[in-house]
């Protein structure tokens, strides 16, 4: 009997992540990772194989992922943006910051290891245009980017077995853009920025190069051109 491969999305209850889960929901099993149950609830009962996995990622045990045997994709999509100044931001922003977009996707990768491993899979790490550029008042957010980038190039050379992918995606249609746009003090312009789709096709394209392909790093830029 034909088993479907299996992929696990953190970030699924909205924007990019559940944008990823969608387009992988007609070839794989899905596990929906997320902190709000019934978003993932909602979202599991659209898809044809999926399941909610209610999570807080910064705290991920173990015993959270003991019925992981085997894992064929892994996206790490959650994440925080929090703008402000060197000189104004607190110890407690970096720390936030940090734990969610670096620290707790290390860990989680490093949890289901093993399952990866099994099925030779591969991560897709969500980065950002941050992650290879820092500007003024991203600091906390581009430096928790750019150790994801490392924390990537690092994982595709000690797991040779395993494709490892980073996709820094431009400014995207989501609620934590209109976040960040009010953090900045700008209007918000949904028809300049990429949508979640466009960034979910791009992670597919990624995952069915082929297995003699291993698309390493994907930069993606809204056709509008850049926002100020």
């Amino acid at each position: 009997m034909f088993e479907r491969p299996t992929a696990l999305v953190t970030g699924a209850t909205r924007g990019v992540g559940a944008a990823v889960a969608r387009a992988f929901a007609p070839t794989h099993h899905v596990i929906l990772g997320g902190r709000d149950e019934q978003a993932l609830a909602a979202l599991a009962a659209e898809l044809p194989d999926a399941r909610p996995w209610p999570v807080e990622l910064t705290e991920v045990t173990e015993a959270d992922v003991a019925g992981v045997e085997r894992l064929d994709v892994l996206v790490h999509s959650a994440g925080v943006t929090t703008l402000g100044r060197i000189g104004e931001l607190p110890a407690s922003v970096w720390r936030d910051t940090m734990t969610l977009n670096l620290f707790a996707v290390a860990d989680l990768t490093r949890l289901v290891l093993p399952a990866l491993r099994r099925a030779r899979g591969h991560v897709i790490c969500v980065n950002s245009g941050a992650g290879l550029r820092a500007n003024p008042g991203w600091a906390a957010y581009a430096a928790s980017k750019f150790a994801l980038r490392a924390f990537a190039d690092a994982l595709r050379q000690e797991e040779p077995d395993l494709r490892v992918t980073t996709v820094y995606p431009g400014r995207i249609d989501t609620d934590m853009q209109r976040s960040v746009r009010e953090q900045e003090g700008q209007a918000y312009e949904a028809d300049r920025y990429l949508t979640v789709d466009s960034v979910a096709r791009a992670v597919l394209a990624a995952v069915n190069a082929g297995p003699d392909a291993h698309l390493t790093e994907l930069t993606l830029r809204p056709s509008a051109g850049p926002v100020t």
